[in-house]
This record gives structure tokens, C-alpha cells and sequence, in this order.
């Protein structure tokens, strides 16, 4: 195409602009040069520059050359349609495909009096053999779309998946009966999640976090209680992730406004499946999704590796050994408080028990005990579920967590009526939760009568063999709340993280749980009734010698298990 036919069709349109007073001439003669200075359609340079507005050119170009002007943002993007033609095309003459009907190829354009775009259009029928029709859109709108497509369609995440084709990963929720599974499987964006679902099984993660931002998007595994950036995809990406993610877990794609729970079962071998806990939350850049995994068989419930200290593992077995009462287990969310029930349950599951359950989720499957799925869609709820046990003939229930004071005042009664109940509840220590059940609107005597044995528990790194001696003054030791008994101590010995392939540089691999075991003594009974708050329990609790989780931990700490540095990350001091 000659420069000077160019030239005149894009004054045509710059002219139009001056003469609606969107542009001054000079500014007008000054786009069209740099435009073709750049190769870039005269429509591309007016927007990035910010001289002229998008919808003002449109509308200028849709009144003065009648023609329709359309929403890209209303049409949904056909990853075949665009794959008719070379990604290249795309950014080369600013157009993009968006469906076929009959013979007919529509392609959205921002000017369709630009030579530029019309040998684009060109190019175009020439490829696919098809009649073009134009269809005019915003300048911005289009060239957001033209970024996406040209990221979603393209081999970028080849890089990011590797090679899968060692690994099994099938998805359990889908339709093993769907003729075109295979060809969509080759998708590199169900590659790219195959690849980071299985990679957090290898790694040991408990939780992928998918999430997009204005300029990039990033994947963190959390391994050991510490989230890690794993991966940047392109941001483009991110809302077919998200579809991706929704489809597997079966909940609403086209539903971008309100938070969406569901679950993923995916066989990983021939005998083993993992389910994932999916959670949708919208944010400022699109859709959050977290995935917690749920891998029962990673669960050892052998107690005398859980971190327990001699004394506390004998008091929380003496109060197993108790044919009624409540067990009640606290600490945040991902503390291990699920592990420490069900080992509990794992000690008592015998033929002559009866055993219920019910939990939102159930993350451990355990022959022998009948559980409970918690469903609030369904109506299937803590309170309903632990009703229908008292009529099940009960010796034990597990309450996943006690929410109100429905569940609770249930859960008490069957404490005291014959029935041994465990349940989680959310606090910092073992003291706090006897007074968060007398807020929850629980009578102080039913708390004071039913609860046998409460445990507050935390999670620390544990060091791995890297680990190098740490040399910290008597005076500091003192004041981080070590006893001089125990500096003393010819076994005690510091350590701080060191840094090997093995812990991936860390210096930490796997965890172990620090624990505050309070059984509830007559003078605790006492206090309780008489109104005392969490910090009278607490003094009474020291007076009767249990050590609270700051002394735990440090005990950890002086036997080279963590580092004193994690104990005051997961513990304060006071």
C-alpha cells in the first residue's frame, strides 16, 4: 500500500475528530505522522497517547461512516475461532475474530476506514476462505482482548507445566464419558493445574493460593505453615485459571460476584485419591481460589510422634480413659488441632464402640467410625447432626467445632449424660476457652461439670539435619522466658535453621506441635462457677504446674527440635 493512500485515509478520520472538537489540527497532522512513523493504526496511537478517548472515537467513526457500533466485552472469546488465524495477525492489524455464522467470520475492529485493518481483514479471508464482516469496537476494549487472546492461545504455559506426560492425574468430577476429554486435557491450561495440584501433593503442601492482581498473577503452595510463591503465570490467564478451577470443583463459572465453596476428588494412582477443599472469593483483579488439601492417608495418628511432652501424653490418655466428658481441643486454623481428635479417636475406635462424627469438611477417613458430612445447603447441620447421634446409641461423638450455643448446649448435655464428646473450638490458650464458652451464653455450671481436659496447640517448624548450633547469651535466654535450671541442663543445646536441597533452602522440614494440656481440676471447677475470667484460670493453671504453650515451645526449643526464632513467630512472649 502506498504511504501517501495511507496518509489521506487516516487524515480522513483525524479530520472528523478536529472537526468535533475532540482534537486540534496541529495535534490531528501530528498522530497521523507518528502513526505511520510506527506502523500503528492512527485509532492504537490517539488512545495510548490519551489525546483522544476511546468511546469518543467510536462513537465519531459509528455516526460519520454509519456503521454499528457493539460491546467487545459482551462477546465470549472462542479460542478456535481465533486460532484460525496466526496470533501474529492479532497485534499486526489490530484485530481480532469473534465468531462464525455459516460462511461468515466476524472480526471486531476499532477503525474500519484503516487501510492498516482492511488488509488485515484481507489477510484474513485469504486464510480461512471465509467471508469477513468488520465489527467496531472500542480502541481500549479491543486491545485488552487482543492482549488475552494472544496469551491464552499461545504456548506460554508450556514453560510452566513441563512434561506431564509421566504423571496420572485424573479428575474424578468429570465425565469419564466425554468424547473430546482427551483433546481438552491437552489444554495448557489444564496442564498448568494438573502440573501445580500434583506438585503440592509431592511438595506437601496444605493449601494452593491462585491469585490474580492488576499486574501479575502468582501461585503460593503453603508447606510447613508458610506460604511461597511458586509460580507467575500471565496475568491474562487468570479468569480461564479460575473457570478451569470452578468447573472441576462443579460450581457456577459464569458466577464472578459472591464467594463459592466446593470440592475436587482427583485419583492420582491407582489406589490412592485426594480431595481438595476449593473456596472462590472475588477481589480488586478477579477471583481468589484456595485449595486445601485433603489427604487423610499424609495423617499419622500415632501419638508418640505428634510432639506431646511424656506428662501431657499421659494426661490427655487418662482423660480418653474417662467414659464421658468433653475433650476440647483450640488453637487457629491449620494447627493439627483435626490430627490430635482423631488420634484420640483412632485410640478408642474399637469393635465395642460406637463412634459418630460430623465435620465441615471430614479431611480423615477412618474405617469403623461413622461420619458426617456438615452440609448447610442441605440442612445438615452441627446441631441437627449431633441430635440424630443421641438417638444412634452413642459411646463417642466428635463435633468438628462448637460455632453457637445450640451446638454447645448439646454438646454439653451428651458430656453429661454417659457420652465422651471431643469438639475444636477457636482460641489462643487452653484458659481463654472456658470463658469463650461462658460468652457463647453456656451456664457456667453445664462448662464447670461436662469439660474434662482442654489442649491449646501450635504448629513450629521443626529444624532440618542442616541445622547449625546457635550461640545466644545466658541474660537473653532469660529474658525469652528460659528457666537457668534448664540453660543448665547438659542436654541443652541451641540450634538455628541452616539451608540444604533437602529443606529447599529453609532450613526447616516438617513440623511439630507444641502443646498447653489443662485438665480441669476441682479448684478450676471452682472458679469457673464462681465467674472467674481466662486470666484467674490461667494463674491457677501455673499453680498446679501446667506449663502454658510459650513453655512448651521452648522446651522444643532447648532439645534442637525448632529454633527459638520459630517458637516467637508461632508464640508471643507475655
Amino acid at each position: 500500500m502506498a504511504v501517501t493512500e495511507l496518509k489521506i485515509t487516516l487524515m480522513g478520520l483525524a479530520r472528523k475528530l478536529a472537526d468535533n472538537d475532540l482534537i486540534s489540527e496541529f495535534d490531528a497532522d501530528n498522530a497521523v505522522k507518528e502513526a505511520l512513523n510506527k506502523k500503528i493504526p492512527l485509532v492504537t496511537y490517539l488512545v495510548n497517547e490519551e489525546l483522544v478517548l476511546s468511546k469518543d472515537i467510536a462513537n465519531i467513526i459509528s455516526k460519520e461512516f454509519r456503521i454499528p457500533l457493539l460491546d467487545i466485552n459482551s462477546f465470549e472469546l472462542n479460542q478456535e475461532v481465533i486460532k484460525l488465524i496466526e496470533l501474529k495477525m492479532l497485534s499486526e492489524h489490530h484485530v481480532l475474530p469473534l465468531f462464525i455464522r455459516g460462511k461468515n467470520l466476524f472480526v471486531a475492529v476499532s477503525d474500519s476506514t484503516d487501510l492498516l485493518v482492511l488488509d488485515g481483514i484481507k489477510g484474513i479471508k485469504f486464510k480461512t476462505k471465509m467471508r469477513v464482516e468488520p465489527i467496531l469496537v472500542e480502541e481500549d476494549k479491543l486491545a485488552k482482548k487482543i492482549e488475552w487472546a494472544v496469551e491464552a492461545c499461545d504456548d506460554t504455559m508450556k514453560d510452566l507445566t513441563g512434561d506431564l506426560d509421566d504423571i496420572e492425574l485424573v479428575d474424578e468430577n468429570e465425565d469419564d464419558g466425554e468424547d473430546e476429554k482427551n483433546e481438552a486435557d491437552e489444554a495448557p491450561v489444564v496442564k498448568f493445574i494438573n502440573k501445580m495440584l500434583f506438585d503440592a501433593i509431592k511438595a506437601g503442601a496444605s493449601d494452593l493460593h491462585f491469585e490474580p492482581y492488576e499486574k501479575y498473577y502468582r501461585v503460593r503452595f503453603r508447606v510447613d505453615g508458610m506460604l511461597r510463591t511458586i509460580t507467575e503465570p500471565p496475568i491474562g490467564l487468570a479468569r480461564k485459571l479460575a473457570a478451569r478451577l470452578k468447573v472441576m470443583s462443579r460450581l457456577d463459572v459464569s458466577e464472578r460476584r459472591v464467594p463459592q465453596d466446593g470440592r475436587i476428588k482427583l485419583k492420582i494412582s491407582a489406589t490412592k485419591a485426594i480431595d481438595f477443599r476449593v473456596s472462590t472469593c472475588p477481589i480488586l483483579w478477579g477471583e481468589k481460589i484456595v485449595m486445601r488439601i485433603l489427604d487423610s492417608s499424609a495423617a499419622n495418628l500415632n501419638i508418640d510422634i505428634l510432639g506431646y511432652e511424656e506428662e501431657q501424653k499421659r494426661l490427655y490418655l487418662e482423660a480418653l480413659d474417662n467414659p464421658y466428658g468433653m475433650v476440647l481441643v483450640t488453637g487457629p486454623t491449620g494447627s493439627g488441632k483435626t490430627v490430635s481428635l482423631y488420634t484420640g479417636i483412632n485410640i478408642l475406635n474399637k469393635e465395642g464402640v460406637n463412634i459418630s462424627t460430623a465435620e465441615d469438611p471430614v479431611e480423615i477417613n477412618l474405617p469403623g467410625v461413622n461420619q458426617v458430612q456438615i452440609d448447610e445447603k442441605t440442612g445438615m447441620t452441627f446441631d441437627k447432626a449431633l441430635k440424630a447421634f443421641l438417638r444412634q446409641d452413642p459411646d463417642i461423638i466428635l463435633v468438628g467445632e462448637i460455632r453457637d450455643i445450640t451446638t454447645g448446649s448439646i454438646a454439653i448435655k451428651a458430656a453429661s449424660t454417659g457420652h465422651m464428646v471431643m469438639s475444636t473450638l477457636h482460641t489462643n490458650d487452653a484458659p481463654q476457652t472456658l470463658t469463650r464458652l461462658i460468652d457463647m451464653g453456656l451456664a457456667p455450671f453445664a462448662i464447670a461439670t461436662a469439660v474434662n481436659l482442654i489442649m491449646a496447640q501450635r504448629l513450629c517448624r521443626r529444624l532440618c539435619s542442616c541445622k547449625r548450633e546457635d550461640v545466644i547469651p545466658e541474660h537473653s535466654l532469660i529474658l525469652e522466658g528460659f528457666t537457668e535450671e534448664a540453660i543448665r541442663d547438659p542436654d541443652f543445646k541451641l540450634y538455628q535453621p541452616g539451608g540444604c536441597d533437602k529443606c529447599s533452602g529453609t532450613g526447616y522440614k516438617g513440623r511439630v506441635g507444641i502443646y498447653q494440656v489443662m485438665p480441669i481440676s476441682d479448684e478450676m471447677k471452682r472458679l469457673i462457677m464462681e465467674g472467674s475470667n481466662a486470666i484467674g484460670i490461667a494463674d491457677q493453671a501455673k499453680r498446679e504446674g501446667i506449663p502454658d504453650l510459650r513453655e512448651s515451645g521452648l522446651k522444643k526449643v532447648g532439645r534442637g527440635l525448632t529454633s527459638l526464632a520459630e517458637v516467637n513467630r508461632v508464640v508471643n512472649k507475655d
